[in-house]
């Protein structure tokens, strides 16, 4: 049986894996929910009639255990929601919405198409300090520099950097004011 389950992990699991992370959208659950599959397989394996292919009962069997995690992620919900007190607990999420995301990551784009534009001292002193994380007198110490030279760059390189992305808004926004859209 051991030789048995090791081809049938080799050749079912990665479609397994994918099926059920795109049920679950979690890949922590999924791994969880492929172990729970393989269980289940081990315990009715001699069961199997080949009255389906292997590959649709497996997948038969992964539905199936993936329909049961949702039915136990929605009582468990049921329990915080019978036991919450809404009208004295406010829930609030804090995270950012998928809009802020989208923004967020195309002005980090556009600071790192500009930070290659910016003067080779420039661009050390910001990668150091705000992408290393290195304190002015550990960045001073890695490039040999006094302390007072670290300050003095880092301010002009983020004046430098705040002007070339404002350039570049700039442009783009001029570049997408001369699109004409066409029928």
């Amino acid at each position: 049986m051991e030789n048995q389950f090791y081809q049938f992990y080799e050749k079912y699991h990665q479609s397994l894996f994918q099926f059920l992370f795109y049920m679950v959208k979690s890949r922590e659950q999924a791994e969880d929910l492929v172990q729970e599959v393989y269980i289940r397989v081990l315990k009715s394996y001699h069961q199997f009639e080949n009255r389906s292919s292997e590959k649709t009962w497996v997948f038969s069997i992964a539905r199936h255990v993936a329909i049961d995690s949702f039915r136990k992620q929605k009582r468990w919900k049921h329990r915080i929601a019978d036991t919450f007190d809404f009208e004295t607990n406010q829930i609030s999420d804090h995270s950012p919405l998928p809009e802020d995301i989208a923004l967020q990551n195309e002005s980090i784009q556009l600071m790192y198409r500009c930070l290659n534009n910016c003067k080779i001292d420039h661009r050390m002193v910001l990668i150091l300090r705000y992408i290393q994380s290195l304190t002015i007198s550990e960045t001073a110490a890695v490039l040999g520099w006094t302390e007072g030279k670290v300050k003095t760059t880092q301010h002009r390189a983020l004046k430098a950097l705040k002007i070339l992305m404002e350039d570049e808004t700039v442009k783009g926004a001029a570049e997408c004011a001369g699109i004409r859209l066409e029928r």
